[in-house]
């Protein structure tokens, strides 16, 4: 996942999701039947993502009776991914900096700060 080339969309990311929470691959009417009823999508816009994912190597198709599609990349790994990513293209690379932002802007609340002091003691 490190080398992702091209970057998950937000709608790329819904169907990730579908397929994650399954736990198990998953026949296109059952991703689209969770997308129509999450986000009311139709049935070729489930289709086109799908294609894009397969594309992008984040997931797999089998062929049983119908296709059958997998995650290629675990919810664990994306989030590593994008976190670092979001980092390195918002905060030139500096996880500090990020945490900064979020403690100035009140993104974490008094509980995430004695968390986190708590993990950096496990840790030291």
């Amino acid at each position: 996942m490190e080398n992702l080339s091209e970057k998950i969309s937000d709608s790329e990311l819904e169907v990730m999701r579908v397929l994650w929470e399954a736990g198990d691959a998953l026949p296109v009417t059952e991703i689209r039947q969770a997308l129509q009823e999450r986000k009311g999508w139709e049935a070729t816009t489930v289709k086109t993502l799908i294609q894009r994912l397969l594309g992008k190597g984040a997931v797999s198709q089998e062929k049983r009776k119908v296709f059958y599609y997998s995650p290629l990349v675990s919810e664990q790994e994306y989030n590593d991914w994008a976190a670092n990513d979001l980092v390195r293209r918002l905060f030139r690379g500096s996880a500090k900096e990020l945490v900064v932002t979020l403690v100035k802007s009140e993104g974490l609340s008094a509980q995430d700060i004695d968390e986190l002091r708590a993990l950096f003691k496990v840790e030291e």
